[in-house]
């Protein structure tokens, strides 16, 4: 029997190559009828970081400082993901609905990448491919590689081809 994708975890960084990815995600997503959960991580301050931060910040103020990033990001999430959908749908009602959800956590990305697709049940998790080196080689990031060693769920590894980034 085929496999049927119901819903698509679409891990972003927001970076220049996401509209890229996305619309992969988003073809799967009309093909199937299945719906989006997107996904992003914000890397965890570290022990040296925070102990810097509560150097110059009382608890309240790195709070209401981290509480007004995390409002913008997620703002700036959705505008994005908007934008690409209005974009590459030209207007067809089923694309306003496609993503779901959107989910913006402070964890290490492999990891949060993985826990949300089994939390959401994902049949497939959509991501970048790379990151380019000092000497514009491109390579498979740390995240991609964890997360395909580590999911129990097909991953789409979307390659990004040189001159394909955008910013929105």
């Amino acid at each position: 029997m085929l496999p049927k994708i119901n819903t698509i975890l679409y891990a972003t960084g927001l970076g220049t190559r996401a509209p890229y990815v996305f619309r992969h995600a988003l073809s799967l997503a009309r093909q199937y009828e299945a719906k989006i959960v997107a996904l992003h991580c914000i890397e965890p301050l570290s022990t040296f970081g925070q102990s810097l931060v509560g150097q110059y910040l009382s608890e309240e103020e790195s709070a209401a400082l981290h509480s007004k990033a995390r409002e913008s990001v997620t703002a700036r999430l959705r505008e994005r993901l908007a934008t690409l959908c209005a974009r590459e749908c030209e207007g067809k009602p089923e694309c306003s609905t496609a993503v779901s959800e959107i989910c913006i956590v402070e964890e290490h990305p492999a990891q949060a990448i993985v826990e949300f697709a089994n939390r959401y049940k994902a049949d497939v998790i959509v991501m970048g491919a790379q990151r380019h080196t000092m000497v514009g080689e491109v390579i498979l990031g740390s995240t991609t590689r964890k997360v395909l060693h580590d999911a129990s769920q097909p991953v789409l590894v979307v390659k990004v081809p040189k001159g394909m980034e955008e910013e929105i």
